[in-house]
């Protein structure tokens, strides 16, 4: 009976050693010279294996050599494609993930599109949000017959502001560059989390950037070879 529990164990560990070799031998990691697949990612499903939709397989009169070829296309309401084998199918453009264009990821947030710049575990990326305000007043106006009688017009302003944010590629989630935003990614790593959190709150804010470094170090990014 040990012989027998002692083979079972043993085949199961060899098993699971050359499952874990043959699955590593279809991954390449993550490096700053790694490119990603040109073409528009309708999911962050596809963005996980590296396979969007090629340029070759997007319907558009645009020029494909346009190096706004993308920032055109998507300016459009839809996009449409065809898949594999032949098939006509459109993305509403709201809905689209992002693209990859010169090996390089954007991502789609408020309303458009932008560069991550800094890939990894933890992703870091820099996008403008627009907010409007209404506001009731026309200080100009005067009512003949009655001088005390205002007349007020909606007024709609519009700021733009540039925000920080951070994408975690294991969930796909996006959130404001925050220090109790990273200590939730964070999590992830329970020995860099708990060294984290031993720091003071300035210090927390200071180092943000080492340990979005740190964390990608120790846990490194991995996409299926080509």
């Amino acid at each position: 009976m040990k012989r027998l529990f002692l083979f079972i164990f043993i085949f199961g560990s060899v098993s699971t050693y050359l499952f874990a070799q043959n699955d590593s031998a279809n991954l390449v990691k993550y490096t700053p010279d790694f490119k990603f697949n040109e073409g528009i990612f309708a999911s962050f499903a596809q963005v996980k294996i590296n396979q969007p939709i090629p340029k070759s397989r997007i319907l558009s009169d645009l020029d494909f050599s346009d190096q706004y070829f993308y920032d055109r296309l998507l300016e459009e309401k839809k996009v449409y494609y065809f898949d594999n084998i032949g098939i006509k199918h459109e993305l509403q453009t709201k809905n689209i993930w992002g693209y990859s264009r010169n090996g390089s990821l954007y991502i789609h947030i408020n309303d458009d599109f932008y560069k991550i710049t800094i890939i990894g575990s933890i992703c870091h990326f820099v996008a403008t949000q627009t907010t409007y305000s209404n506001s009731y007043s026309d200080p100009y106006y005067y009512n003949y017959y009655n001088p005390y009688q205002y007349r007020y017009y909606p007024r709609t302003s519009e700021s733009t502001e540039v925000k920080q944010y951070l994408f975690d590629f294991n969930t796909g989630k996006v959130y404001e560059y925050t220090v109790s935003a990273l200590e939730i990614l964070l999590m992830q790593d329970p020995e860099l989390y708990d060294e984290f959190m031993a720091l003071r709150s300035k210090k927390k804010k200071q180092l943000k950037f080492l340990y979005i470094r740190k964390f990608n170090e120790r846990n490194s990014l991995y996409f299926p070879k080509n």
